[in-house]
C-alpha cells in the first residue's frame, strides 16, 4: 500500500459503480457526509484526493479545487487542500465530488477506468487521524443534468458540454439530502491497483483562477440556423478498438441514412466540418460530382431536390483520422425527418438515424513503425455505389451496422453557430454593453419570433480557463457559446477541428454557471434560442486559470513595437502554461515536448519559474512503453516520435541545469537521456546517419523532410543533442561524456562526408528512402547545421552568408517556432540589427492584425489561402513567443555564466535602440534590474545595475562603447 508523509496511511479505497468501467463521458457525483468532535482549538484538516479522469472537490458547497493533474496513470498524482476553515465540528458537513470520465484517450490522457480516491484527515498537533474516506458508505449518481451523448471537443481533448439545468438539483454539493437518483459507491480496489499502481504527491502548486470581464459586445445579429444537425463519431464506430488510443487510423466506407420528406422540398445538404473524412453524396442513387459543392473549406455543402417519401442518402467517407468529429447536417424550409435506412416501419432498433457500410478496409498507423498493407478500392465498396434504395442495402448485410447513440449526438451545437440560413446585422443598443460591465446590472437581451440572437462578446485578448455566466431567463430557454480567436471586419474564423461550444438550458429565474470545461478564446458568441421572454444577461466571465507565476520579467526600450511583441510574447506564454506547458490554449491544450524546450527558456526570461519546465522534463520518459525514442506529445494516448522532439527534450534537460544548477535533477534525468540516445543510435546506418522511420518534423514549410529516410535537420540536431548529453554527464559520468562527444563528432563527419553539396553549396535537406537526394535546399537546414557547430572552414563562412542574406531559391522559414532557431543563428553571429529587424517584420504583421498574442504560423500569400482573412490556424501559440527571451537575453544582456546564475553576464546588443530596461529573474534568488541608455556621440553606453550583492558580474559593452556603470546592491 502507497503511503504518505505526516505518519499517514491511505485508509480510503477507490470506488465507482455502474455497469461499465470506463463509461464514455460519464459525469458522476459523488458526496459523503460525516460529523467530527473537536476538543482541540487548533486542529486542522485537509483532504487528499485524486480520480479518474478529472475531478472538481466542494466542501459545504464551496468548490475548493480540481484536478488531477495531467499524468501517466502508473504515476497519478494526488492533490492535497486545506479544509479546516470550511468544516463545522459537531455538525453535518458534506464533501461532493464531480468526477468526469472520458472513457476515451486524448493528447492529455491515456484511457483507465473510473475510479474516485479522497481522504479526510484531521490533526491536532502532529498527529493526523482518517475521519473520512471513500468506501461503500459514500453516495453517487450519475448527474443527470449533463449530455453523455456531446461530441468531442477534438481528436486531443475529451467532450463538449451539454447541460440541461432542469434536471439536476444544484445543491448537490451542500448540506442537507441530495435527492432522489443516488446510490451506495462501490468499493473498487485498494491503493496501488490497476491501472492507478503508484500515486505521488502533485509536484506543482495550484493553478490560478483569476475573474475576467469582457470588454465590450462586438455585434448584435437575428439569425436562423439549419434546420437539423449531429455530429458522428465515425473512427470509434467503423473502428471499435479504436476507443483504446487516439491513433491515426485509415479507413473507408459509406455513411447511410434516409431523408423522408412529406412532399417534394429543395433542400440543402451540409457537412461542416468532415473531421478529415471526405468523399461524394448519392441521393436515390446517384451520385453527385464534387465539384457541385460550395463552400468555404473544409465546410461543404450540395444542394439537392428531395422527392416526396423516402430519400436514401450515402456518404462516402475516406481518409486518415485521429477522431475528429463528423459534423452533418440537414437545411430545408419544408417539413422532413431523418430515419435509419433499417427502417422496418416499427422502428430502427438502432436509435440513431444512420448506418454504415463497411470500412471495407482500417489500418492503424503509428509514425515509427512499419505502416499495415490496405486494401482499397474493396470489390463490395465498387459494388455498393449503386445502391439506390434501402432494400439495396440487404445485398451488404455482411458489411452494414447500425450507429451506435453512444457516437451520435443528438445535435450539433457547432454547426448551429457556424451555418445559418440568414443573419441580419443589427446596431448594438447601449444598454446591451452592461452584459460586459463588472456590475450587478443586467443587460436584456431581445428575443426576435422565429429567430435566434447572437450575440458576440469581445474579451480584448486571448484568455484560457473556464467559462461562467449569470442569467435570468424562462424556462427551456437555450444559450449557446462558442469560442473564437479571431475576428476581422464582422468575420469569424471558425475553429475547424475545434467544437469550442458549450449549451446551456435554463430552469425558470435567476441561476449562474461555471464550466468545469477549460478552454482558450478572445470572442465569444453567445446564441439565445427558445425563448419566450427576453434574456437578463448579468454577466459573461472567464476564470483566467494559468500555472501560478508572479510577472517578474520587464521589457521597455525606444522601440514601442518591440514593446508590443514582447507583451504578447509574456501573456502567450503565460496562457500556454497549464499544468505543463501546452502548444495552444484552445485547439490542443497539448504538452508537445519540441515546442517546450523553447517555452522553458521564454519562461526563464519572463517567469523564472523551473519546477514546470522540470515536471514537463521528468513526463517524457514515461512515453518508453511507447516507443524507447520517447513521444512528441505526453502523456498522451498517441503515439507518435517526431525525432526533433526529443532531441529538443535532452538539450532543454541540459539548459534547466545550466539555470537551475540543480545537481540532482541531473543525476535523476541523466539515466533517461541516456537510454532514448542509445536507442537513436541504434538507428544509424551503414555511413554513419540518423536513418529512420518517423514524423521528421521541424517546420511548416515545404522542405523536403520524408518520413522515411535521412532527414538532414534531424541529423544535425541529433548532434546537440549527443553533446547536450555529454555536458550534463561530464561532472558524474566522464566515461559516458566522453562516448557522447566522440559520438557526436562520428556523426558530425558523416554529415559533412555525405550530406554537403559541392555542386550547390548547401547541406541538402534529405536522402529518401529510396536513395534519391533532395531537389530542394532549405534556410531550415542551413540555419540548424550553423546553429549546432557542424561546419567550419569556407563551408561556415557559406552558411554565415546565407543567413545574413538568406538565398530567394531556398525554402523560407514558415513559422515563428523556425524563426527561434533562426535568431539564435543570429545571435551568435553578432547579427543583432537583422535579429530585430526580423522580430518587426514578422510580430509586426500579428500585431498590425490586432493580434494580443502569438500566432502558430506565418500567413500564407493570399492567393495561398481559404479566405483573405485565414492567417494562421492558431491565434496562440508558445512555440512562437521567442521575443520574450531575445530580447531579455541580448538587448537588456543578461545571460547566466554558470550553473545555478552565481555568475552573470550584462551584454547589451543595442543594435539600432538608444535606451533599453528591465528584469530577469534570477534562479531561486530574486531578480536583476537593468536599464541601458546609449550615448553614441560621446561613445558611452551609461549601465544601471540592480542585483544582490553575491552576484558576480561581467560586464561588457558592444564594440566601439565605453561602458559607465552603476550597480545598486541589494543585502
Amino acid at each position: 500500500m502507497d503511503t504518505m508523509d505526516d505518519n499517514m496511511t491511505w485508509k480510503a479505497r477507490w470506488i465507482w459503480t455502474g455497469e461499465e468501467e470506463s463509461p464514455r463521458n460519464e459525469w458522476r457525483c459523488f458526496r459523503k457526509q460525516f460529523r467530527y468532535a473537536d476538543e482541540c482549538a487548533s486542529r486542522q484538516a485537509r483532504i487528499r484526493i485524486t480520480a479518474d479522469s478529472r475531478y472538481v472537490l466542494y466542501v459545504n458547497g464551496t468548490l475548493i479545487g480540481r484536478g488531477p493533474v495531467r499524468s501517466w496513470p502508473f504515476e497519478l498524482p494526488y492533490d492535497e487542500f486545506e479544509i479546516g476553515h470550511l468544516l463545522t465540528a459537531g455538525e453535518d458537513n458534506t464533501i461532493a465530488v464531480m468526477v468526469m470520465h472520458y472513457g476515451a484517450p486524448t493528447f492529455q490522457y491515456l484511457r483507465g477506468r473510473g475510479g474516485l480516491l479522497a481522504q479526510v484527515e484531521s490533526a491536532c498537533g502532529d498527529r493526523w487521524e482518517v475521519i473520512a474516506a471513500t468506501d461503500s458508505s459514500w453516495a453517487t449518481a450519475v448527474h443527470a443534468g449533463y449530455d453523455n451523448r456531446s461530441s468531442r471537443i477534438s481528436c486531443q481533448l475529451p467532450f463538449t458540454e451539454v447541460i440541461d439545468s432542469r434536471l439536476w438539483d444544484e445543491a448537490w454539493t451542500r448540506n442537507g439530502s441530495a435527492g432522489a437518483g443516488w446510490g451506495r459507491a462501490t468499493e473498487i480496489g485498494e491503493v496501488g491497483m490497476e491501472p492507478w499502481t503508484k500515486l505521488v504527491p502533485r509536484d506543482i502548486p495550484a493553478l490560478t483562477e483569476e475573474l475576467v470581464y469582457p470588454v465590450r459586445v462586438e455585434s448584435l445579429s437575428r439569425v436562423t440556423p439549419r434546420s437539423w444537425g449531429v455530429v458522428l463519431d465515425l473512427r470509434n464506430h467503423f473502428v471499435p478498438g479504436s476507443e483504446y488510443h487516439a491513433n491515426n487510423i485509415r479507413l473507408y466506407g459509406y455513411l447511410t441514412t434516409v431523408i423522408r420528406a412529406y412532399g417534394p422540398a429543395r433542400a440543402t445538404i451540409g457537412i461542416v466540418d468532415g473531421g478529415r473524412l471526405s468523399g461524394p453524396l448519392s441521393l436515390n442513387g446517384a451520385w453527385f460530382d464534387e465539384n457541385r459543392e460550395y463552400g468555404d473549406k473544409p465546410e461543404r455543402y450540395l444542394d439537392v431536390e428531395l422527392a416526396e417519401g423516402d430519400n436514401l442518402l450515402m456518404v462516402e467517407v475516406r481518409g486518415v483520422t485521429h477522431g475528429h468529429g463528423f459534423h452533418f447536417g440537414i437545411d430545408c424550409k419544408e417539413a422532413f425527418e431523418v430515419v435509419s435506412p433499417l427502417y422496418n416501419g416499427e422502428g430502427s432498433g438502432c436509435g440513431t438515424p444512420f448506418a454504415t457500410l463497411g470500412p471495407f478496409d482500417a489500418i492503424e498507423l503509428i509514425d515509427h513503425q512499419p505502416e499495415p498493407s490496405f486494401q482499397d478500392n474493396h470489390p463490395d465498396y465498387l459494388r455498393a455505389k449503386r445502391i439506390a434504395v434501402p432494400a439495396d442495402l440487404d445485398e451488404f448485410a455482411s458489411w452494414l451496422k447500425p450507429v451506435d447513440p453512444r457516437h451520435v449526438s443528438r445535435d450539433d451545437v457547432f454547426s448551429r453557430c457556424v451555418w445559418k440560413r440568414q443573419s441580419q446585422p443589427l446596431p448594438i443598443p447601449y444598454a446591451l454593453q452592461t452584459a460586459v460591465i463588472a456590475n450587478d446590472a443586467a443587460a436584456v437581451v431581445p428575443v426576435y419570433p422565429g429567430e435566434d440572437t447572437e450575440l458576440v462578446i469581445d474579451f480584448g485578448k486571448e484568455y484560457s480557463g473556464y467559462l461562467s455566466f449569470e442569467a435570468e431567463a424562462s424556462d427551456g430557454t437555450i444559450i449557446d457559446f462558442y469560442g473564437l480567436e479571431y475576428m476581422r471586419d464582422g468575420w469569424k474564423q471558425i475553429t475547424y477541428g475545434l467544437d469550442n461550444t458549450l449549451r446551456y438550458v435554463c430552469r425558470e429565474g435567476r441561476q449562474s454557471y461555471t464550466s468545469p470545461v477549460r478552454r482558450g478564446f478572445r470572442y465569444v458568441m453567445v446564441v439565445v434560442r427558445n425563448a419566450d421572454r427576453p434574456l437578463k444577461l448579468h454577466r459573461v466571465t472567464v476564470l483566467q486559470s494559468n500555472y501560478a507565476v508572479a510577472e517578474i520579467g520587464r521589457f521597455r526600450c525606444s522601440d514601442p513595437l518591440l514593446n508590443d511583441v514582447w507583451e504578447i510574447s509574456k501573456h502567450t506564454t503565460r496562457l500556454c502554461m497549464e499544468d505543463t506547458f501546452v502548444d495552444c490554449p484552445a485547439f490542443e491544450q497539448a504538452f508537445w515536448v519540441g515546442d517546450a524546450r523553447n517555452e522553458a527558456l521564454v519562461n526563464y526570461y519572463v517567469f523564472g519559474d523551473d519546477a514546470i519546465v522540470k515536471r514537463c522534463l521528468r513526463l517524457v520518459p514515461g512515453s518508453k512503453f511507447q516507443s524507447p525514442l520517447y513521444s512528441d506529445q505526453v502523456p498522451s494516448g498517441w503515439s507518435s516520435v517526431i525525432p526533433n522532439w526529443t532531441f529538443f527534450w535532452a538539450i532543454a534537460c541540459l539548459e534547466l541545469y545550466r539555470f537551475s544548477g540543480d545537481r540532482q535533477f541531473a543525476e535523476q534525468i541523466w539515466p533517461h537521456v541516456s537510454y532514448t540516445l542509445d536507442h537513436y543510435m541504434q538507428k544509424l546506418d551503414e555511413n554513419g546517419l540518423l536513418n529512420m522511420k518517423g514524423w521528421n518534423l521541424l517546420d511548416w514549410a515545404p522542405i523536403e523532410q520524408p518520413n522515411d529516410g535521412i532527414v538532414t535537420h534531424q541529423n544535425l540536431f541529433f548532434v546537440q543533442a549527443l553533446r547536450s548529453a555529454a555536458f550534463l554527464a561530464d561532472e558524474f559520468e566522464p566515461e559516458c561524456s566522453e562516448r557522447y562527444a566522440a559520438s557526436a563528432d562520428r556523426l558530425q563527419l558523416a554529415i559533412n562526408t555525405f550530406l554537403w553539396s559541392e555542386e550547390n553549396q548547401a547541406y541538402v535537406d534529405c536522402i529518401h528512402s529510396n536513395g534519391t537526394i533532395s531537389r530542394s535546399f532549405s534556410m531550415q537546414t542551413q540555419v540548424v547545421a550553423y546553429l549546432c557547430n557542424i561546419a567550419d572552414g569556407e563551408r561556415l563562412q557559406r552558411l554565415e552568408s546565407y543567413i545574413v542574406s538568406p538565398p530567394r531559391h531556398f525554402v523560407q522559414i514558415g513559422s515563428a517556432f523556425m524563426s527561434f532557431f533562426y535568431h539564435e543563428s543570429l545571435a551568435k553571429l553578432g547579427r543583432f540589427d537583422i535579429m530585430l529587424d526580423d522580430i518587426r517584420a514578422r510580430y509586426g504583421e500579428m500585431l498590425e492584425y490586432d493580434a494580443t498574442t502569438c500566432w502558430e504560423m506565418y500567413p500564407n500569400p493570399p492567393e495561398n489561402r481559404t479566405h483573405p482573412n485565414m492567417l494562421t490556424r492558431s491565434h496562440c501559440h508558445a512555440w512562437s513567443a521567442g521575443p520574450g527571451y531575445f530580447l531579455g537575453a541580448f538587448v537588456l544582456g543578461v545571460r547566466g555564466m554558470d550553473a545555478g546564475w552565481s555568475k552573470v553576464a550584462i551584454e547589451p546588443q543595442i543594435a539600432d535602440l538608444t535606451w533599453a530596461r528591465g528584469t530577469v529573474p534570477l534562479p531561486g534568488r530574486g531578480r536583476i534590474d537593468v536599464s541601458w541608455r546609449a550615448d553614441r556621440p560621446g561613445g558611452k553606453l551609461y549601465i544601471r545595475i540592480e542585483a544582490p550583492a553575491d552576484l558576480e558580474l561581467s560586464i561588457e559593452p558592444p564594440a566601439g562603447l565605453e561602458a559607465v556603470v552603476e550597480r545598486i546592491v541589494l543585502g
